[in-house]
């Protein structure tokens, strides 16, 4: 399970959550820090990875293109580092099977 940390997101979630994502990344290791969120969109769509972002434009390219890729937001507002994580971690079960159901494109959290 490949998820794609967006710019909005610390590049710590990748490090803090490897246990359970172990094949994610942030926008940062891909040299994509500051590109338009259709570059995001298809390097996530090409290498089959799962956007995570608090921004709403993800939100609504999935209703207006459909999946690939499928997209986690986070409906959580100024929600820290921690915050998040703990939230991922306590969502692991939901998310494998969010990414496993290829019909679903949007799962959000909250």
């Amino acid at each position: 399970m490949k998820l794609l940390f967006d710019e909005n997101l610390s590049p710590k979630l990748v490090r803090i959550l490897a246990a359970e994502f172990p094949d994610s990344s942030h926008i940062e290791n891909h040299s994509m820090r500051g590109a338009s969120d259709l570059t995001i969109w298809e390097h996530a769509r090409v290498h089959g990875c799962t956007i995570v972002s608090k921004d709403n434009d993800f939100r609504q390219r999935v209703f207006l293109l459909g999946p690939p890729p499928t997209v986690i937001w986070l409906a959580i507002g100024n929600a820290g580092t921690q915050e998040i994580a703990t939230l991922l971690r306590a969502q692991v079960r939901v998310i494998e099977k969010f990414v496993a159901n290829a019909d679903e494109g949007l799962l959000v959290l909250s």
